[in-house]
């Protein structure tokens, strides 16, 4: 089915599974140098409470996938969910820096069940095109969330302290699950007779990394997200310490690609109303590339500055409004009963991906914007061929 406006209440519910993710990560960052001085720690220990978090995401998708083709999409949400708020609540009350790395995982692999599940839902409930719009105002989420969070997490820690940041994450997880229980429709029957294992989980992982089709949009998808992932990594360097931008202006020039994103995607939303998603991912990524590759090629010269850098930038990331959502509907497409652990699958392989791509800018601190593009352009390059080789002319698997 093709979705139509007023966004309903049940995509409404997705987009706030979705936003446990950002809303952990983006939060709290503001409250980085307070953690250290209440816990008795440096600020390099706190920063591994993120890299917990993140490690946390990218495992507990792989589980919640095959549990929700086998059990139904709700079951596996309470318990996530569940997992979430009590590890939300743990962090609250943590003592030292080890305790809040601990539960900071924890609160990732809870969390990650809305995320998963979320995508597999909009899947059941909708057709490819369908899907493709639903994901298009999904991205709305992810491209707020990184400017409203970080001003929310801000204001939370000078009422209540860092400790009243994760208060709120507890309530908001606790207010989804209400939600989730009292009014999100089940969209898979719970499959009594079929028995699930590690080698079925495995053999049904191994049959998607198989699949030309599926592995092309998912890696198309992911490479183009671990373009951005670069950019979250590198941009605060570049932008703060290459060209002198205050941290709070900085904040302003960040908000521009988050603009272009939402932009994109809502865009997106409307083509697609007209044109199949297949389409317009193999025209969209191209902006990819081309951003990127120009960007590179004006570094590499010396002829680059502030307001061509934020082109280029503005460019691939807005690219991803049209990518992300098509590449994700695509994939997702023709898996039937195993579209929770392609959902898994894909998710993982994202932030597989952006964290290579991140580690990749920081191991070049000092090159500026050179290191910054020329991961981008390997993402861009890389997105661009495993998306025309692996996509048919009709969108279709194969």
């Amino acid at each position: 089915m093709s979705l139509k406006s007023p966004i309903p209440g049940w995509l409404v519910l997705m987009a706030s599974l979705t936003a446990l993710g950002p809303l952990s990560i983006d939060m709290y960052l503001p409250s980085f140098p307070a953690i250290a001085e209440s816990l008795a720690t440096d600020r390099g220990s706190v920063e591994r409470t993120l890299a917990a978090f993140l490690i946390g995401l990218a495992i507990g998708q792989l589980f919640y996938g095959p549990l929700s083709d086998r059990f139904g999409r709700k079951p596996p949400l309470y318990v996530g969910l569940a997992i979430y708020v009590a590890a939300s609540l743990g962090c609250v009350f943590a003592s030292s820096i080890d305790a809040l790395t601990a539960l900071r995982f924890f609160q990732a692999l809870g969390g990650s069940a809305g995320m998963v599940i979320a995508r597999a839902v909009i899947r059941d409930r909708s057709d490819t095109r369908g899907s493709a719009q639903a994901l298009s105002l999904l991205m709305l989420v992810m491209g707020v969330a990184p400017i409203l969070a970080p001003l929310l997490g801000g204001a939370l820690l000078t009422l209540a302290g860092w400790h009243g940041i994760f208060v709120f994450l507890s309530v908001f997880g606790g207010g989804v699950l209400v939600a989730v229980v009292s009014r999100m429709q089940e969209t898979v029957i719970a499959q009594s007779a079929a028995r699930i294992s590690i080698g079925s989980v495995l053999s049904n992982y191994g049959r998607l990394l198989k699949n030309r089709h599926f592995m092309a949009c998912a890696a198309a998808g992911g490479l183009g997200i671990s373009g951005m992932f670069a950019y979250i990594v590198g941009s605060p360097h570049i932008f703060i310490e290459h060209y002198g931008v205050s941290p709070g202006h900085y904040g302003l020039l960040f908000g521009l690609n988050a603009i272009g994103i939402v932009g994109g995607s809502q865009v997106n939303a409307r083509l697609l109303r007209k044109c199949q998603p297949h389409r317009i991912l193999r025209k969209a990524l191209w902006g990819l590339p081309i951003a990127s590759l120009v960007g590179l090629s004006l570094a590499a010269s010396g002829m680059i500055n502030l307001p061509l850098l934020m082109l280029c930038l503005f460019v691939f990331i807005g690219s991803l409004g049209f990518i992300g959502p098509n590449a994700t509907a695509l994939a997702l497409a023709g898996q039937g009963a195993r579209t929770g652990a392609a959902s898994a699958l894909l998710g993982t392989l994202q932030f597989v991906l952006g964290t290579l791509a991140g580690v990749a800018v920081s191991l070049a601190p000092n090159a500026g914007e050179l290191s910054l593009l020329a991961v981008m352009s390997v993402c861009g390059v890389g997105a661009l061929l495993l998306g025309k080789a692996g996509i048919s002319r009709h969108g279709e698997p194969h």
